[in-house]
């Protein structure tokens, strides 16, 4: 059994490599005792070690024992204003206006499979392996607030989940000011703290720092998880290496506003909480009603950064992705986005197709500017009614000319989204976030549908589903080009409430379109990568990794993106140069390589590029197919950061049959030094021959001693190298 339970108070959770312990001790407080490498399931509260703290208060429970004290106990689920002056996780006011919470433990429950979250996304269970759930119901100590918090494993995937559930049963409305998914306490030891920080254009970027007595926080208030502050973190013991060290991942299951803050106490003790943002967050939660927070992915490793990463890209890969496409190869696609803009019609993009077909790309996505008045983007979102006679014609005539090359056809769409200048807008200007009696900010002219109305959701969905019924469409690009501000919702739900009511309605559309179009590969995007989080990857099995398609600054943002995302999630395609975005001009084969550490694609116009760029382009595909099953299934290992002289990472397949190696330079020099790699993720016994050389030696040598090119690379060259296992005798 993955969860143990001792004496009806000591609760093990054991993954393969892993323990999660809490306990509640005789006062009822839920006591975090260890999570970490994995121990046999022995009560470790010695390890919790009390004293006289001065300035920390007792609880009336401790009888004058000034030894006991909340602020310096390590905790499941912090209380608030009673004592622990530390970062808490449930605020709550109550009707006489007060505003503890002090939550105690009442009772508990196994129950098997992983649990829902209802209208959210979490982890679910596939034909490989089921999850089992702990569920603890917390009592708040002077009110009728039970809080229900889950604990989910998954024993083979080394994964552990948290999530919360409030619950009034009182007859008294009660207000939930903040209601996070997440605490975990370190009581020992230094700590560092890896975050992905970053702009538009210029996402995950990685960032570490030591955890000290100044509290390191990220998050967003922008409506979305944000190019900004990824919804993901790690915390490491110092020194931690891609393959040495301890370290503990936490990802949230969620695309709005978000928190996460890690911080030392004053005896040492490191507090780490992840969930909703507090910031114009209010929910009244009235006599019966609940409110369920999102799902916290807990993963640790003892063996350093690649083994936790291997963790979370199995767990999302196979637990969270769902759908035809979670498994069934996808289609190499072309976007016309560079290669037209808003100025296309249907001669235009048909070219485009022909040419594509004859190089052996699969599938050609219609972007931006097919429908309505549409012909920039300061106008025309929110009408949802095809341009037919910028496109000379409709839609299925469009798709059916596309199939008729062999090509599959996709389609952009921008739902959550409306232009001033629409049809929508002047019908409907209630539907947008807009303050009464105040100017809203734009961005790009547009504002932002209120999807926490139902009316909202049901146009949307009719005029979405009049579309993909009409036309033969397999892919649908959903994109979100702005952040949300001016909360104030029409339909009627208090500020506190619009933001979390917004993702959830967001959501629910997303579910009901793919109810009704399961055979669709739906691409999240949000200007890029601004909404690149595990909720989405439910719904998109991938994600249009950012904006910026210079394959030079995509190393440094696919490289952060690797720590928690699988390389099938990324969406990366081959583009022009001078690149639209930096201006930089990089070989064609290395933005191609580079693009293959991804779903695969093209964003330029193929009627422009060479002959022998032509080339190259059916020799991209072949790689992408022959490479399929290493890139989206197998293990990825980053070989170097992207900030040095190379850039290099390796996929190794689950049988460890093959490896192929990835090498891009990323600065030239004078007089060379030369360059050296060592593999990784092959199997020491089993001998491997190098394409490069032609050498044959064991994985073990590989790894250890690696391999020296033969050569310099110039710039931004690149190379691949396969390494293929001699079959064993």
């Amino acid at each position: 059994m993955a969860i143990k339970v001792s004496g009806e108070r000591l609760f093990t959770l054991q993954t393969k490599d892993s323990s999660y312990q809490m306990y509640a001790d005789e006062k009822d407080v839920l006591l975090h005792t260890y999570y970490g490498r994995r121990i046999d399931g022995e009560n470790l509260a010695e390890l919790i070690v009390r004293g006289d703290v001065g300035f920390s208060g007792n609880p009336p429970q401790a009888q004058g024992d000034r030894s006991y004290s909340l602020d310096c106990l390590p905790q499941e689920l912090p209380s608030s204003g009673v004592g622990d002056y530390r970062e808490d996780c449930i605020r709550l006011r109550h009707a006489d206006g007060s505003t503890a919470a002090d939550f105690r433990f009442e009772s508990y429950e196994v129950l098997p499979g992983s649990y829902r979250i209802p209208g959210m996304p979490a982890l679910y269970d596939n034909e490989k392996e089921k999850g089992e759930t702990l569920v603890i119901s917390m009592r708040e100590a002077a009110s009728s607030i039970v809080v229900r918090l889950y604990y989910g494993v998954f024993e083979e995937e080394n994964v552990i989940t948290r999530a919360v559930r409030v619950e009034n049963r009182g007859k008294e409305p009660v207000y939930l000011d903040k209601c996070l998914s997440c605490c975990l306490d370190y009581s020992f030891g230094e700590l560092e703290l890896m975050t992905f920080v970053g702009r538009h254009a210029m996402e995950r970027t990685v960032e570490r720092n030591p955890v000290g007595h100044t509290k390191l926080e990220i998050g967003s208030i922008r409506g979305a998880s944000s190019h900004q502050y990824n919804p993901a973190a790690i915390l490491c013991s110092p020194g931690t290496t891609e393959d040495w060290g301890d370290c503990w991942g936490m990802c949230l299951v969620y695309s709005g506003n978000f928190i996460f803050s890690a911080q030392q106490d004053q005896r040492g003790l490191i507090r780490a909480v992840m969930g909703i943002h507090p910031t114009q967050f209010c929910f009244c939660l009235k006599e019966g009603e609940a409110f369920d927070a999102p799902q916290v992915i807990l993963s640790h490793s003892g063996q350093g950064l690649a083994r936790l990463s291997h963790q979370y890209h199995r767990i999302l890969r196979e637990h969270m992705c769902r759908g035809k496409y979670r498994d069934v190869k996808r289609p190499v696609l072309i976007n016309n986005w560079e290669a037209t803009y808003f100025d296309f019609d249907q001669e235009k993009l048909l070219a485009i197709a022909e040419k594509a077909a004859g190089l052996g790309i699969e599938m050609l996505v219609l972007d931006d500017g097919w429908f309505g008045k549409r012909n920039d983007d300061n106008s025309g979102l929110g009408d949802w009614f095809v341009n037919e006679k910028k496109l000379g014609g409709s839609l299925q005539q469009l798709g059916e000319k596309i199939h008729q090359m062999g090509m599959k056809f996709g389609l952009w769409f921008e739902p959550e989204m409306i232009s001033e200048d629409s049809d929508l807008y002047r019908e409907h200007p209630d539907w947008a976030f807009q303050i009464p009696g105040r100017q809203p900010n734009r961005s790009r002219n547009q504002l932002v549908l209120d999807m926490s109305r139902q009316e909202v959701r049901e146009y949307l969905l009719e005029r979405m589903t009049n579309i993909l019924s009409k036309a033969p469409i397999d892919y649908v690009k959903w994109d979100m080009n702005r952040s949300v501000c001016d909360i104030y919702s029409h339909g009627g739900y208090s500020a506190g409430e619009v933001y979390h009511r917004h993702i959830l309605g967001v959501y629910d559309l997303l579910e009901r379109l793919l109810e009704r179009f399961p055979h669709l590969l739906l691409e999240g995007c949000s200007g890029g990568g601004g909404r690149f989080d595990a909720a989405m990857l439910y719904y998109s099995p991938q994600i249009w990794c950012s904006d910026n398609t210079d394959a030079v600054n995509r190393l440094s943002i696919q490289y952060g993106t690797s720590f928690f995302y699988p390389v099938s999630a990324v969406g990366s395609h081959v583009s022009a140069v001078p690149n639209h975005q930096t201006g930089r001009s990089v070989p064609f084969r290395t933005r191609g390589h580079v693009a293959l550490a991804g779903s695969f694609g093209y964003e330029l116009d193929l009627n422009r590029v060479t002959q022998e760029e032509q080339e190259q382009v059916k020799e991209q595909i072949a790689q992408f197919h022959e490479y399929y099953e290493l890139t989206h299934t197998g293990s990825y290992y980053r070989l170097s950061e992207p900030a040095g002289r190379l850039c290099a990472w390796a996929f190794v397949d689950e049988r460890k049959d093959r490896a192929l190696v990835t090498l891009v330079m990323t600065s030239a020099e004078g007089n060379p030094a030369p360059v050296h790699l060592k593999v990784k993720g092959l199997d020491p016994d089993r001998q491997y021959r190098c394409s490069l050389s032609g050498a044959v030696r064991s994985g073990r040598t590989w790894m250890n001693g690696g391999l020296t090119l033969p050569w310099t690379p110039g710039e931004y060259e690149s190379l691949l190298i396969l390494f293929e296992g001699m079959e064993v005798r």
